[in-house]
């Protein structure tokens, strides 16, 4: 059963938790609930509180309903973190204490072949986490060439972009290109020999087509916006990223929301009246070298969190 086979090592665990301040009688929101492993830590500190779980991969949602569907105390939710506002209005709530995001790929997403995200198996070029809409095979085949460089430099930072794309599009004048290692072959024939020494050849390349399927980084600044709108006075909001561009713009956000006046250094006094939303609960928290050891997969992970002041 795919409840049975879904799972996931939480990054960063015991600091997100930490992070949240949770309080028995909390509203806490877990924007990307996957398997549920910090849901679960998260329900340890509830009482009567309340749990909402999103995730828009509907085989995750199959798990969580299987364990937590029973919990009073828990509402499952089949939808994108970015819509988090209209979720909480039809659901009657007007403010959590805490939210939560780890914008990573699950591992189950990784380890099941068929769904196309590894770079490692043989498998449909899929990548989509909400298995629907355009996927990666699609964006492959149909983007021209100058946008799949575009794609492939901004999101994965390859330096071979524009060279990987074009032999892209020169493969799939013969054939529609259908399958990760199909792609691999292709990314391979337009690499440099001393650069296919440098770990993966296909890593950036697929880290740029798996951003782009999902809308990952044009999304997130909104995304952000909206989880921290929906915070009470007081709440945190913790998100987990996964590489730079992610980062950059979680902190950018947060910086944002930290900002107090703006007026030019030679005013005498305050004229804009702008004062910070938010303050900053610790500087990004990275992986300690026992958790680099245990997973390496949380290698890139770094853990920011901010609290509403108003």
């Amino acid at each position: 059963m795919i409840a049975m086979e879904f799972k996931h090592i939480p990054v960063l665990f015991k600091e997100t938790i930490d992070s949240l301040c949770v309080k028995p009688d909390g509203i806490y929101v877990d924007c990307t609930a996957g398997g549920g492993g910090h849901s679960s830590a998260i329900l340890e500190r509830l009482e009567n509180g309340r749990l909402i779980m999103i995730d828009q991969d509907p085989q995750a949602i199959a798990v969580l309903t299987q364990r937590f569907g029973n919990d009073d105390r828990v509402t499952i939710v089949h939808d994108n973190f970015s819509n988090i506002q209209s979720v909480l209005q039809k659901l009657g709530i007007d403010g959590a204490d805490g939210v939560l995001a780890d914008l990573g790929v699950s591992s189950h997403q990784l380890d099941v072949a068929e769904r196309g995200f590894s770079f490692h198996k043989d498998a449909p070029l899929d990548m989509r986490m909400s298995m629907q809409g355009m996927s990666a095979a699609d964006i492959v085949n149909t983007y021209s060439e100058p946008e799949l460089a575009n794609v492939i430099f901004r999101y994965g930072e390859e330096k071979y972009a524009r060279s990987i794309a074009r032999a892209v599009v020169k493969a799939r004048e013969k054939k529609r290109i259908e399958t990760t290692f199909e792609l691999i072959d292709i990314i391979r024939s337009a690499m440099p020999a001393k650069a296919l020494r440098d770990g993966h050849p296909g890593r950036r390349t697929f880290q740029a087509l798996r951003i782009e399927t999902n809308s990952e980084i044009s999304r997130l600044p909104d995304a952000i916006e909206s989880m921290f709108s929906c915070l009470k006075v007081g709440g945190k909001l913790s998100i987990i990223s996964f590489h730079s561009l992610e980062d950059s713009v979680v902190k950018n956000k947060f910086k944002e929301f930290t900002q107090g006046c703006t007026c030019p250094r030679e005013f005498p006094v305050c004229v804009c009246g702008k004062t910070p939303r938010g303050e900053l609960a610790f500087r990004a928290k990275t992986p300690t070298d026992a958790e680099l050891e245990e997973n390496s997969r949380s290698r890139s992970a770094k853990l920011r969190c901010i609290g509403k002041l108003k």
